[in-house]
């Protein structure tokens, strides 16, 4: 076995692929950019490696600045992580030449399905059904146009060497057959090195399954179950989950099979896996191979429990696999939430600054990878992550923070193990999909399992704009925040000195708006909480320790549990619960009286203006002074967390003012453009 592995990546995949390493006695050395000096994954690492600027194309890409690391080192293997070099055969050929083991496929096995039009080719010769489309290279836009007419709108503009959303678009038509290309193309060459393009059929209404394959170079081979991976946005996935709500066992089997054959015939060893899109009669069809670890792979782990990093690393070190189909059990649920340092409210754009606060919900103690999840208890919660409160997140990197997952022996118990552990995270600083996630959560497709790829789209066809909870949670909420005004307002007379019986001064009378709601209600207090009368005669009794200056409350309300994210604002708090964001305002009855007669206070006009919705750098703009614009047309475009933005014109317009160029750098607002 290894004594020493370099991790060729960052953030929480190389956390994740130390914490095995540790666990197996090997030590891990860390590779690290100017923007990741003071990162966890180097804090974590036995010893670390600077390779070099920001950009991953001056740094974490480049194959001899890894390899000089490598040597340095003294490293005896390279785990990849996923991205980057991860599925780059030139990669795997410089370690193979210098006797470094890769912890990875071999090199035959990456050219051959790590390439996604190489695997389509390959698949189709093996007589697996795979969606219609064009796999040649594709010269330049109007190419790309005529072959996406042949193939039939809508159509899929991927990168060859891509993955994890990045250098992917949907066109619809010629004009976004042209832009996808383009932004395709680029995103490719920024995040891989490899800016080939390739088109195939957008099939409408799909389940997106995957199965998760392992391999040893002995000719042994397992599926470990099949991801659910149909929540995506901008083709990126954002919830997974283990098992599939939708298939049969039957259908598992045979995909399962199929994928074992698959990576058999292509000398495949080590973790892999077979995607696939599935059609509401179960039929399946075969979209590409991962020749690496998943982003998604926790799940996996927690309903077998088999740690893949560490079969990965056997693999690699030349052993078989320690398991056979038979020893592969499929036990509970688990649900991972991707959080993203994304905004949901402003178009799920990226966000970057500093974590002012970054508290995770307590993982489960008992819990470590390769243990089987149900030997934990009845609940388990996992965290994947790579940063700390107080750390930056980059603008050149890829925006996920954490991989959030939970186990329980049903799906219902996990999707509540989930909701509750979302409530719990406290995230400050940036905009982050937290909200979102709460929300999925608890929407009824998700909860059903009756959702497809197409489920963001048509859920939220404006954005997402924030959740409205329903009445009886908006008093359960009500009656809390009464709750806890009452006792900051004791512990405030108490501070002031001005009588002795705060208790009294304070009153037990409050009337409470929130949610476009409003109630008046009485406290009645004693030691063990506080029962909550409401006008009509409804009660409710609340328990908390919560106390003034506490962000999180996690409270009993009769008999149930609640946990909400606490700000103080002016007569009352900011309250943060499963994807609602509330003003709640805690007034005395003759205070609310008067508020009532207090104007609102109207936000500025900015419809005039074209404001920059995210950090990051002016890629071109599109418009000049003076030219009219039409409504949805293309007005320029900005790079953030290597991804391309194109921002375009809301309604039809004339150019007035023309504010960054080319390579400038903005931040939020920053006024761009401005119309007459």
């Amino acid at each position: 076995m290894f004594d020493k592995i370099l991790i060729a990546n960052r953030g929480e995949i190389a956390c994740r692929v130390m914490k095995t390493a540790k666990k197996m006695g090997i030590q891990t050395v860390a590779i690290y950019s100017d923007a990741d000096r003071q990162a966890l994954h180097v804090q974590m690492a036995d010893e670390a490696v600077h390779i070099g600027p920001p950009p991953a194309n001056q740094s974490y890409i480049v194959i001899d600045k890894v390899m000089e690391a490598i040597k340095s080192s003294g490293a005896q293997a390279v785990h990849p992580g996923y991205g980057f070099l991860s599925e780059n055969a030139k990669f795997a050929e410089a370690l193979e030449a210098e006797g470094v083991a890769f912890v990875g496929p071999p090199k035959g096995a990456i050219e051959a399905m790590g390439d996604k039009i190489t695997s389509k080719k390959i698949a189709q010769e093996a007589g697996v059904s795979t969606v219609p489309g064009y796999m040649g290279l594709i010269e330049d836009a109007e190419e790309a146009v005529k072959i996406s007419n042949k193939v039939g709108y809508p159509v899929m503009i991927k990168a060859s060497a891509g993955g994890g959303g990045k250098g992917m678009r949907i066109a619809w038509n010629d004009d976004e057959a042209r832009e996808g290309f383009q932004s395709s193309k680029n995103e490719a060459a920024n995040s891989f090195g490899d800016d080939r393009i390739f088109i195939e059929k957008f099939v409408t209404q799909p389940r997106h399954i995957e199965i998760q394959v392992l391999c040893d170079a002995h000719g042994n081979g397992v599926y470990l179950g099949e991801r659910e991976c149909s929540i995506q946005r901008r083709n990126q996935k954002v919830v997974e989950e283990a098992p599939s709500p939708f298939l049969d066992e039957e259908t598992r089997k045979a995909m399962g099979e199929q994928s074992v054959a698959l990576a058999k015939a292509v000398g495949y060893a080590s973790a892999g896996t077979v995607e696939f899109i599935v059609d509401g009669d179960k039929n399946f069809y075969f979209l590409e191979m991962n020749t690496r670890l998943q982003v998604e792979h926790p799940v996996t782990e927690l309903i077998t429990g088999v740690d893949l990093v560490e079969q990965m690393i056997r693999v690699a070190a030349g052993k078989e696999l320690s398991i056979t189909q038979d020893d592969v059990t499929l036990t509970g649920w688990a649900i991972e939430n991707r959080l993203y340092a994304e905004d949901p409210y402003r178009n799920f754009l990226p966000s970057i600054g500093r974590l002012t606060r970054y508290r995770p919900p307590a993982e489960t103690a008992a819990y470590t990878p390769g243990t089987a999840a149900g030997d934990a208890g009845d609940v388990v919660v996992r965290n994947d992550t790579g940063v700390y409160e107080g750390g930056e997140i980059s603008m050149y990197y890829d925006p996920m923070i954490a991989k959030l997952c939970t186990w329980a022996p049903t799906r219902e118990k996990a999707i509540e193990a989930m909701r509750v552990a979302l409530d719990s995270f406290e995230v400050e600083g940036i905009g982050h999909n937290l909200p979102f996630l709460s929300a999925v959560m608890d929407h009824p497709k998700f909860v059903s399992g009756d959702m497809t790829t197409a489920f963001i789209a048509e859920e939220y066809p404006e954005g997402f704009e924030g959740v409205s909870l329903p009445e009886p949670e908006l008093r359960r909420i009500a009656a809390s925040c009464a709750a806890m005004h009452r006792v900051a307002e004791i512990r405030r007379t108490q501070v002031s000195g001005r009588m002795d019986n705060h208790e009294r001064r304070v009153g037990n009378n409050w009337v409470v708006t929130l949610g476009g709601e409003t109630y008046a209600l009485r406290i009645a207090a004693d030691p063990e909480g506080a029962t909550v009368r409401f006008e009509d005669g409804a009660e409710i009794r609340v328990a908390s320790g919560w106390t003034p200056g506490d962000m999180l409350a996690e409270i009993d309300t009769d008999g149930a549990p609640l946990v909400l994210k606490v700000d103080k604002i002016t007569q009352g708090f900011r309250i943060r619960n499963r994807g609602a964001d509330l003003k709640v305002n805690v007034r005395r009855p003759r205070q609310a009286e008067l508020a009532q007669l207090m104007p609102e206070k109207l936000p500025p006009d900015t419809s005039k203006m074209l404001l920059c919705p995210m950090p990051g750098l002016v890629v071109k703009i599109d418009v000049e002074v003076g030219q009219e614009v039409q409504e949805g047309q293309a007005l320029c475009t900005i790079e953030a967390m290597k991804m391309e933005n194109i921002l375009r014109a809301e309604k039809k317009a004339v150019v007035s003012k023309v504010n960054a160029g080319a390579g400038d750098s903005l931040a939020v607002d920053d006024v761009i453009i401005e119309f007459e």
